[in-house]
């Protein structure tokens, strides 16, 4: 008889596989290049069994996404993106998929990926300066996938033939699931194989919870920027049987981006807890149930509809996995805090007579490790993407790059020093609008140890030859030939530097 371990890993491969042709089947180069996708597997219980290894911030918010769309899905594959329904954000496009078996319904194959733009007034869709949701694009409650929500997705995204195209890529990686999931019950038989899932669930649940973290509540605090004010973030960390983290004590909502829901709010603690646990285990709701967050409704990190969460699920969501990792400080080993933000960039205008649309984030340096450097420019908790090629973007935007390297001496010192940040800086080609959603301007990511903090972000805009440094968050208007220099932070440095 076949091990159910075998079909654990079976089942991790067929939400992988996913992933690769979901990727190569896509046409914007935020999932093409990027990889800015997340999927996996669900059982007819609505219990995640599988998961590829994609984005975080995507990951731990399926438990919360696959919970509320699940009534809504029959027989067919299921569209959404609210962000209070889908636990990210307005751009992550998600689409679920039943598969039947043998009559009945007896999986479900799940993905999201980041669609460049889905409406709203702000090119990429996350408006810094969006106050409520309506402000940053068209909301798509859980629907069936059919013509109609194609013609809306037509008629209102600002770049409609990528997104169908997406879209397409998104249910093809569905229809491969599916495909793969029917082949895995003729091999083994469907009984063999849930039986098998109940089996990885119950073995994962089994290694968290003999992990053997010292009892305790452990607490910390940390900070987003919000114009002239600093929002806490703040966590107390119970560790017993189960983890369970509470943010009483957070800064209550805005009327600004910043909002996180309760899935980035999730997702953010579960990815900090899973990075630390050191043990070789699937990712599926064995773990997921190991871990408790309770965030106070009205707060920043479990808002009330229709509050803005654009920003919420790319910077909010990276403070809270920072603050989680500070809380794990008190009693384990971890690194000194990462760069602390994705730094998005937003662009797009009409150019040659048509629409363009672009968005990409930039990595910075990794925090110091207890026993080595951080590591410099690269991309750093709740994201997993990969950076734009300069070529790509060259060749689909009116954009013309002036610099990309690695920003010397941006890493916090100490016994061991942090990973430096990046330096990325472009020149527009026509009238464009910009929009940069960022964070650490004013407070560099955090040493250990005595480990220094790392280097604030900073941009730089050339505007008629003028040079001004920008707030953290902003729009602006350019015209052609204006410069922009993005300057991301460095990682925190561990321990005193001898000496």
């Amino acid at each position: 008889m076949v091990s159910w371990e075998v079909i654990d890993k079976a089942t991790v491969f067929i939400a992988e596989e996913m992933g690769v042709y979901l990727k190569k089947s896509a046409v914007s180069p935020n999932i093409r290049e990027r990889m800015d996708h997340s999927c996996a597997v669900v059982d007819y219980k609505g219990r995640i069994v599988a998961q590829a290894e994609h984005i975080p911030v995507h990951l731990g918010s399926f438990k919360i996404a696959v919970k509320n769309v699940l009534p809504y899905v029959e027989d067919e594959t299921v569209i959404f993106n609210d962000p209070y329904v889908s636990g990210t954000h307005l751009n992550d496009v998600g689409l679920i998929t039943p598969v039947k078996y043998k009559g009945r319904i007896v999986a479900y194959v799940i993905n999201k990926a980041h669609h460049v733009d889905v409406g709203g007034p702000v090119p990429g869709s996350i408006n810094p300066s969006a106050k409520t949701l309506y402000e940053e694009g068209i909301v798509i409650p859980p629907m069936k996938f059919n013509d109609e929500i194609v013609k809306i997705i037509r008629e209102n995204f600002k770049v409609p033939e990528a997104s169908i195209a997406d879209l397409k890529a998104q249910l093809s990686a569905n229809n491969l699931g599916v495909k793969r999931l029917i082949q895995l019950f003729d091999k083994y038989g469907v009984d063999t194989v849930l039986e098998a899932w109940d089996k990885s669930i119950e073995h994962t649940s089994r290694i968290v919870k003999s992990v053997g973290w010292e009892k305790g509540v452990y607490e910390a605090e940390d900070y987003l920027e919000w114009r002239d004010d600093l929002l806490k973030i703040r966590i107390k960390l119970e560790i017993g049987d189960k983890v369970r983290a509470d943010f009483t004590g957070s800064s209550k909502q805005i009327e600004g981006p910043l909002n996180a829901v309760i899935g980035v709010t999730y997702s953010a603690v579960s990815f900090a807890i899973r990075s630390m646990l050191n043990k070789d285990i699937s990712t599926n709701e064995g773990f997921y149930d190991f871990i408790e967050v309770y965030a106070p409704e009205g707060t920043i990190v479990n808002p009330v509809k229709p509050a803005a969460v654009g920003g919420g699920n790319v910077e909010t969501s990276q403070r809270i996995a920072d603050v989680t990792f500070l809380a794990l400080s008190k009693f384990l080993s971890v690194p000194a805090a990462c760069s602390g933000t994705m730094m998005n960039i937003m662009m797009g205008g009409i150019y040659n007579g048509k629409y363009w649309s672009y968005y990409e984030t930039i990595g910075g340096g990794s925090g110091a490790r207890p026993n080595g450097d951080g590591v410099s420019g690269v991309h750093v908790n709740m994201t997993n993407t990969l950076n734009t090629p300069i070529e790509v973007a060259e060749s689909s935007y009116p954009i013309l790059f002036m610099v990309y390297k690695i920003r010397e001496g941006s890493g916090g010192e100490g016994k061991y020093k942090g990973g430096d940040g990046i330096i990325r800086g472009f020149k527009v080609l026509s009238k464009t609008r910009l929009a940069v959603l960022a964070d650490r301007f004013r407070i560099g990511p955090w040493g250990l140890e005595g480990g220094s903090n790392g280097k604030p972000g900073k941009v730089t805009v050339i505007k008629g030859g003028k040079a001004t440094q920008m707030p953290s968050k902003f729009i602006i208007d350019l015209d052609e030939g204006d410069e922009v220099t993005i300057e991301t932070p460095g990682g925190g440095g561990y321990g005193r530097k001898s000496g």
